[in-house]
């Protein structure tokens, strides 16, 4: 019998009996393996960065709940780190980088992608390809040039993005050098993951929700479309999941210009309009919302079956809507893998 990966499968455009299901940060701090792990090293970037770590944390959410795609354990801004951008992440506050508000601070950014400071996540994909079931995927991930632009900008996150907008506005010429540096980086490290294993990647524009309607075009759609079709120059077969969180009417618009092969969709997305508008055209995935993840219970039983009555008739992945809150019982994701497996 040929090996079966529904969630390849998905994003070919097949509609599976039983869809699919892994979870954004289904590896992390909810896990109490993933916590004993942490503790013996001190750095985030550091553990990202260890390829017998990094491999061991992607694979633990495998073993626990056997979801069917197995998301590499990194961080998107990897890639900034690897454009020369000093990236430090402290316990309490999140990452912190050199804020880039200047000509003089962008031009101190590397043209190219140092892949030798990205070999540890390449070694991680081949690792953890090497220890995967053959049915069940492996899944890369970029951030969007806008998500990670936001964090270069102010040098950490924000609420808002304020700094990121400002600066779009004040120096347009400067931001679209940032995009361009960013598709042109972006492109070549997910390239490299394809070389090293991965079935498809995922494509995180955070922040996408953010940008005034005349923005949306040029700071998503544009930048994520060009990254595309670099990859697929090489890798013609590469498949994408898009994830523009906050878009809402505009994943119409998203999914016209961006030839991603799923879209994924936040919380917030009317699922009768993810189904008629969206699921008719493009393979869906999403979108349960993390805090009823959190609170459990008859509330994710019956969002659950909401999800999955919406979008039993097409191409689904099951997912939720943004990743696995920190708080969040290990006995939750239990009663969510097996309502989903038993609604199909």
């Amino acid at each position: 019998m040929p090996v079966t990966k529904t969630l390849v499968n998905v994003l070919a455009g097949k509609r599976q009996t039983v869809p699919p299901i892994w979870l954004m940060r289904q590896a992390g701090r909810y896990l109490p393996e993933y916590r004993a792990l942490r503790q013996k090293i001190g750095n985030f970037l550091d553990l990202c960065l260890d390829p017998k770590l990094a491999a061991e944390v992607t694979l633990q959410p495998i073993r626990r709940f056997g979801f069917d795609a197995a998301i590499l354990f990194s961080d998107i801004l990897v890639v900034p780190y690897a454009l020369g951008q000093n990236v430090a992440f402290t316990a309490t506050d999140g990452p912190r980088l050199d804020a880039i508000n200047s000509a003089e601070g962008l031009h101190k950014l590397r043209s190219e992608l140092d892949h030798e400071r990205l070999t540890p996540v390449y070694e991680t994909i081949v690792r953890v390809k090497s220890q995967l079931s053959p049915n069940v995927a492996l899944l890369g991930f970029c951030g969007a040039p806008w998500t990670l632009a936001t964090y270069m900008i102010a040098g950490a996150g924000t609420s808002d993005q304020i700094p990121a907008r400002e600066f779009a506005y004040r120096a347009p010429r400067l931001f679209a050098e940032l995009l361009d540096i960013l598709v042109d980086a972006s492109a070549a490290y997910l390239i490299r993951q394809f070389e090293a294993g991965v079935d498809a990647v995922q494509i995180f524009d955070s922040w996408a929700g953010i940008l005034p309607d005349d923005e949306f075009d040029r700071c998503c759609i544009q930048p994520c479309a060009r990254i595309i079709a670099a990859v697929r120059a090489k890798i013609p077969t590469a498949k994408f999941i898009g994830f523009p969180r906050g878009a809402g009417s505009r994943l119409q618009r998203y999914i016209d210009a961006v030839p991603v092969d799923a879209v994924g969709l936040d919380w917030t997305v009317d699922l009768a309009f993810a189904r008629d508008a969206l699921q008719r055209r493009k393979p869906v995935q999403g979108n349960l919302d993390p805090v009823v993840l959190l609170v459990g219970g008859r509330s994710l039983d019956r969002s659950v079956d909401r999800i999955m009555e919406n979008f039993k008739a097409g191409p689904f992945i099951f997912n939720l809507g943004h990743g696995v809150l920190p708080d969040t019982p290990v006995a939750h994701v239990e009663q969510l893998v097996a309502r989903v497996r038993a609604a199909a």
